[in-house]
């Protein structure tokens, strides 16, 4: 049996054409599923559009979009009709972002976002399988008894939360699909399918159904290039991407580590040297690295560990012939 593998783009400096290549090889090779992620450039339902018309196979992922700045309906809408388009390729990948996108750049209130996921969940659910939504069991808003006009080509779409806390990772195993857990080490993914577990409990679910995907930064590179790169991802992470990551890391364990590089990484007359305080073991708890047969093989372990559908990061500010090469060498096919 063919083991699942998605890939995800990286969104700064997003080049449209490029990725679109990417995408049509990835279905060519068997990957499951192509994923983009939104923040402040390229919308990605409309993106996602242009590659379900150019690809056959491939399901098609938002990894992800805020729960803020589209109202919950106008997301199940979008996913209504981005299914129809693809032909039931859709997986709805949602998470809350942080304070400063969502009032800096959208100008709306950081209000609620655990009750603001599940509202998102709940709406969605109820615009495709046609319950009123009066009736969806939203919270926050005075829904009325619509249901869509058009009807969608399936009446549940997979719907995946990108979440690092307990409360959140718990709602996951009581609403949705899937867990997206981001610079999580993968020897604690167990510590995250306990919480699922626990919130699938409380709704009467299986929790074997809800599937771990993790967003899993893959170097094939060899030498001391794989971990440099490794490094300057993890400090950037650590440092420049606000307390969640930081938090979440010292909770599991590298309390140390995550201020040595917090604290270079914040003063700009140190910045350069917050790399060099990433260990060798926080570069293998959150990365796959090394050369492309190590990359691979440890890869296929790390399922072991609860793995489901690994969502490999594609290199950013690589050129097509690089890029290629890579979605080859890492491509599910090479999986027993």
């Amino acid at each position: 049996m063919q083991q699942r593998t998605g890939l995800i783009a990286f969104w700064k400096g997003y080049d449209r054409k490029l990725y679109l290549k990417a995408a049509i090889l990835a279905d060519r090779l068997g990957y499951d599923s192509f994923w983009l992620p939104e923040v402040w450039g390229y919308e990605s339902f409309q993106l996602l559009t242009e590659i379900a018309i150019h690809t056959k196979r491939i399901k098609l992922g938002t990894g992800i979009i805020n729960v803020f700045s589209r109202s919950p309906a106008l997301i199940g809408m979008s996913v209504a009709t981005l299914d129809e388009i693809s032909e039931g390729r859709v997986i709805l990948g949602i998470g809350t972002s942080g304070k400063r996108v969502i009032e800096g750049f959208h100008a709306r209130e950081f209000n609620k976002p655990l009750t603001q996921t599940r509202d998102v969940i709940r709406v969605t659910r109820a615009l495709l399988d046609g319950t009123p939504l009066d009736q969806a069991g939203a919270k926050i808003g005075d829904y009325r008894k619509f249901t869509l006009d058009n009807k969608p080509v399936r009446r549940r779409v997979p719907i995946y939360v990108a979440a690092l806390k307990e409360q959140a990772i718990r709602s996951i195993g009581e609403l949705a699909d899937g867990w997206m857990p981001i610079f999580w080490p993968y020897t604690e993914l167990s510590r995250g399918h306990e919480w699922i577990a626990q919130g699938a409990l409380k709704a009467g679910r299986n929790p074997s159904e809800i599937i771990t995907a993790p967003f899993t930064t893959a170097i094939p590179l060899t030498g001391r290039m794989a971990s440099e790169k490794a490094r300057d991802i993890i400090s950037f992470y650590i440092g420049g991407m606000g307390e969640y990551y930081k938090e979440m890391l010292t909770g599991m364990g590298y309390a140390e580590e995550c201020e040595r590089i917090d604290r270079l990484y914040k003063d700009p007359a140190t910045r350069s040297q917050a790399k060099d305080a990433v260990t060798p073991e926080l570069v293998d708890a959150l990365t796959v690295s090394g050369n492309p047969l190590h990359c691979i093989r440890e890869l296929r372990r790390r399922r072991d560990f609860g793995q489901d559908l690994p969502i490999i990061n594609l290199p950013p500010n690589m050129p097509w012939p690089a890029l290629a090469a890579f979605i080859a060498t890492m491509a599910p096919r090479r999986f027993p």
